[in-house]
């Protein structure tokens, strides 16, 4: 086994083989736009991200109550949550999507590994609004199926998506591509080391027209919003630092009124 990214994918092709993603379908509501939702927010755009661990932080929250960290992430005026629904590592869950789309009246982004169009199908029966997709997997031919064809089945499922990128090839490339949101995570997935001026590196060489771009993990403080806001990004993903607060609430109105 190589980096993080192969241990990643490795697993999430060991739980498509033990059935996990063959979810039944839950009643659906209407779809939410997560780039609407963005576009339209005064203030900071936080997508807030419910997960219960993470690989580099280990645990997170202990006994984690899903539906009382999404209604206070949408009171502190969260645009979105990002749902982890991946057990190893994260401990997260397919049904915690339809439980917080239950509860609060947020668009819902799928976390998870995608290496299969049956995960895309899945996010779409468990009634999520948004599905990401990493571009180095589909770089190192861990996907069933090309980039676009993948988005297309997703857009094809009413869900929006968010494209992963990390590098300068990556992001360039995925100007070209029909997704949704553009997202450059500052975590190296090979080896989970975080720097943020990799968005701020990135930005610089401009940013596609009539496209959304989130800069995702590391985000700590009101000054990483103002360093990420100031290289252009038009929302952010924070997990880790709102769900080891202890008033998440606070935590999520925090970043989003950050100057």
């Amino acid at each position: 086994m190589g980096d993080f990214l192969d241990i990643f994918a490795f697993e999430a092709r060991e739980r498509l083989s033990s059935g996990y993603y063959e979810v039944q379908e839950v009643q659906r509501s209407e779809k939410r736009s997560l780039v609407a939702a963005i576009r339209k927010r005064n203030g900071n755009p936080i997508i807030a991200e419910l997960k219960a661990a993470s690989p580099s932080a280990g645990l997170l929250r202990k006994d984690l109550d899903i539906a009382n960290c999404a209604m206070a992430m949408q009171r502190g005026g969260a645009v979105g949550l990002s749902v982890l629904t991946v057990p190893q590592r994260f401990n997260g869950h397919l049904s915690h999507i339809p439980l917080v789309k239950s509860i609060v009246d947020l668009p819902i982004l799928m976390k998870d590994f995608v290496v299969s169009s049956e995960q895309i199908h899945a996010a779409a029966n468990v009634d999520a609004d948004c599905v990401l997709l990493i571009f180095s997997l589909f770089k190192r031919g861990y996907v069933g199926g090309s980039l676009e064809s993948m988005i297309a089945y997703a857009h094809g499922l009413g869900l929006e998506v968010l494209l992963e990128t990390h590098s300068e090839d990556e992001y360039g490339a995925a100007f070209g591509t029909s997704a949704d949101i553009i997202g450059v995570n500052n975590r190296d997935l090979r080896s989970l080391t975080v720097d943020l001026h990799v968005t701020k590196r990135l930005l610089a060489g401009g940013k596609p027209v009539g496209k959304v771009v989130a800069s995702e993990s590391g985000i700590r403080s009101s000054e990483d919003i103002v360093l990420l806001k100031n290289a252009g990004v038009d929302a952010f993903l924070v997990g880790s630092a709102i769900m080891s607060s202890e008033d998440i609430e606070t935590a999520v109105r925090r970043f989003s009124k950050s100057k």
